[in-house]
């Protein structure tokens, strides 16, 4: 049976973690939306891929496996892949936990001298950084707590929603727990408080 699951939420909340995990316990292939979202470039997440493009890129990927886990944000651009999916899980974390990941990816992708502000890429860093914090108090128009908000109101499928700070086994449990439901009701809603 093909099993075909999307994870979002605001950055620093662990969808590429969770999206990993659940690809080896499924034993299927896991994309992220950053792959089709971003040209490659060296440093990355420089260049914004032409949204036509991404979507045939991303389209073309899905549609040769059954089973797969897709991290990411999707709003705005890649609404069409919402028929597809049998389950979607939404990862939300207080800002504070969010932040403190964010700040150690960065270090450990550009270096410690990333907070250093004669670093080239420092300037792109605390935009980067400011963007990130405002999730929870933006508006619909970014990617915010209120644009996935009314993202997730227009789902065909179930959803996980998890939103607290619980280790990756225990976020795995909860999502193979859903899948094995069998449930295609569009209404019910796992919570994890």
């Amino acid at each position: 049976m093909s099993k075909r699951i999307h994870i979002f939420g605001a950055s620093g909340s662990g969808t590429t973690t969770l999206a990993q995990a659940l690809s080896e316990a499924l034993h299927c292939k896991h994309f992220d939306t950053d792959h089709y979202f971003w040209l490659e470039t060296d440093p990355p997440f420089q260049i914004i891929r032409e949204r036509v493009e991404r979507q045939k890129i991303l389209q073309l990927d899905l549609s040769q496996t059954d089973s797969w886990v897709l991290s990411g944000s999707l709003c705005g651009w890649g609404d069409f892949t919402m028929p597809m999916f049998d389950l979607v899980v939404f990862l939300w974390l207080p800002m504070e936990v969010r932040m403190q990941r964010l700040k150690m990816r960065e270090i450990a992708r550009y270096g410690p001298d990333i907070e250093n502000p004669c670093f080239p890429m420092y300037s792109h860093h605390i935009e980067f950084l400011d963007w990130a914090a405002a999730y929870d108090s933006g508006g619909p128009d970014m990617r915010s707590k209120s644009c996935h908000e009314n993202w997730i109101a227009t789902l065909p499928c179930p959803l996980v929603r998890i939103e607290q700070d619980i280790s990756i086994e225990e976020k795995v449990a909860l999502v193979l727990s859903q899948l094995n439901t069998g449930s295609t009701n569009p209404s019910i809603r796992t919570l994890s408080l």
